[in-house]
């Protein structure tokens, strides 16, 4: 599994999980978005919905009828009724993620401390790939 570190310091959140959407979904991917935050869920939509004028980034929640066939599922849970193989957490809070071949951990600095556990909490683990990317300039860079 790969897990992505994200600290968020130039850009809404939501403008982050639609870059990465794009990039998930161009690979034939389908993604789940998890924030315990429904008005973060509802801006994330919005940002999608939004940016689905260069590429269809349809989205809907998981309470939903037909959640299961959203190429791009909101939940308040860690489950992925769509059939996800990616996994952004979005309010910034990690989660175990087990099953997921790709996870994204957003958090802003002020919770750079929790992802520093989350990622200690991984030392050692051979089925976890770890990277950390942070913005400079407005743009992403890897930092490990």
């Amino acid at each position: 599994m790969k897990i992505d570190f994200w600290q968020v310091t130039d850009d809404p959140v939501e403008k982050v999980v639609t870059l990465i959407a794009k990039r998930v979904l161009g690979e034939g991917e389908r993604l789940l978005v998890v924030s315990e935050n429904a008005e973060q869920r509802a801006a994330i939509a919005r940002e999608l919905w939004q940016a689905g004028a260069e590429s269809l980034l349809a989205n809907g929640e998981a309470d939903a009828p037909g959640a299961e066939r959203q190429p791009i599922l909101l939940s308040a849970e860690l489950a992925p009724l769509n059939s996800a193989a990616h996994v952004i957490l979005a309010d910034g809070a990690f989660r175990a993620s087990e099953g997921f071949a790709r996870v994204f951990l957003l958090f802003p600095p002020d919770a750079a401390s929790a992802a520093r556990v989350a990622w200690r909490a991984l030392d050692g683990r051979e089925d976890v790939t770890r990277t950390y990317f942070a913005q400079e300039d407005g743009k992403w860079v890897k930092k490990g």
